[in-house]
């Protein structure tokens, strides 16, 4: 009878050894995921009472939900540097991509009204979301290139590392949105700096994200942390929230001709934002129902 208990008991140790789980680690993670929901649980909560309070029920304030979801993404991405004192898995690109999202949108919205939120939201509150946003993005550059330099994977950061230096890639998506923003932007403001401004931060930040999945792509592990996942997701499903007001709102972006065909531009770049989250979306949701961390294999054609 000895034997056979014996027998039986080398078994599991061989599994566990073959997954390459270091003893107390799967309780570890377990923490990990209930800090995570405890987090989102926290942030639905939140999200309920700012729209109980600033909200007239008014559709736009899918606008101030979006901005909501942008500024948590970089709160709990600021928790997970500071907790693991670790920058890794952390495109600085994309930081510098959202520092240039978050001014340029301020710069339009402090100035002018034409895309603000209808509902009492858009009177300050959406105006102090973004600007905490800007500031929560600039913490982060902080503690990854000072604070945390040493962790940080640089060599992994290496979007745009094409003809010109490492830490300018972040210009091949930045000059291309500028370009494109000035030949396509809305009329709301009638004036040329606001409307150029605001449509520079929406094409900007639906290309803000490239470097980060590439980033992911390039990490020979594979295995992406748990804090940075749920940041890159809570910034993709602001992108999908904005994009369901913009989806019935389109129409009223006009340049100042007239011409309908930039609401158009506007609602494609946002369609393509998502697009190219959408292979990142299936995995995140495969690790959040198998309970691991995101695996996002080097095939699987993110960027």
């Amino acid at each position: 009878t000895g034997g056979v208990e014996t027998q039986g008991l080398k078994p599991a140790r061989h599994d566990e050894e073959s997954d390459g789980v270091a003893p107390g680690e799967h309780a570890a993670d377990g923490q990990a995921v209930l800090a995570v929901v405890a987090a989102w649980g926290i942030f639905f909560f939140c999200s309920l009472l700012v729209y109980k309070l600033l909200s007239d029920g008014d559709f736009s304030f899918l606008l101030t939900y979006a901005a909501v979801c942008r500024c948590f993404a970089f709160v709990i991405l600021n928790i997970k540097m500071y907790t693991s004192n670790s920058a890794s898995s952390v495109s600085l690109k994309t930081l510098e991509a959202y520092v240039c999202v978050f001014f340029l949108r301020l710069i339009s919205i402090m100035r002018h009204e034409g895309y603000l939120p209808y509902d009492s939201s858009g009177d300050w509150f959406y105006h102090f979301v973004e600007s905490a946003s800007l500031c929560g993005v600039c913490v982060s550059i902080y503690l990854l290139y000072f604070r945390f330099r040493g962790t940080y994977d640089e060599s992994q950061d290496c979007f745009g590392n094409l003809h010109i230096p490492s830490f300018l890639g972040v210009l091949y998506v930045v000059v291309p949105c500028f370009l494109l923003s000035c030949l396509f932007h809305p009329n709301l403001n009638k004036d040329w700096l606001s409307d150029v401004s605001w449509t520079f931060s929406m094409y900007l930040e639906s290309c803000a994200i490239l470097p980060q999945l590439y980033m992911f792509q390039r990490q020979s592990s594979g295995v992406v942390e748990v804090l940075v996942s749920h940041s890159v997701f809570a910034l993709g499903f602001a992108r999908v929230v904005e994009m369901a007001f913009w989806m019935s709102s389109f129409h009223e972006l006009t340049s100042h001709s007239g011409s309908k065909l930039v609401g158009y531009v506007v609602l494609i770049a946002q369609f393509a934002h998502v697009a190219l989250m959408g292979d990142f979306f299936y995995f995140y949701f495969v690790s959040l129902q198998k309970g691991t961390p995101l695996h996002i294999p080097t095939s699987a054609g993110i960027v």
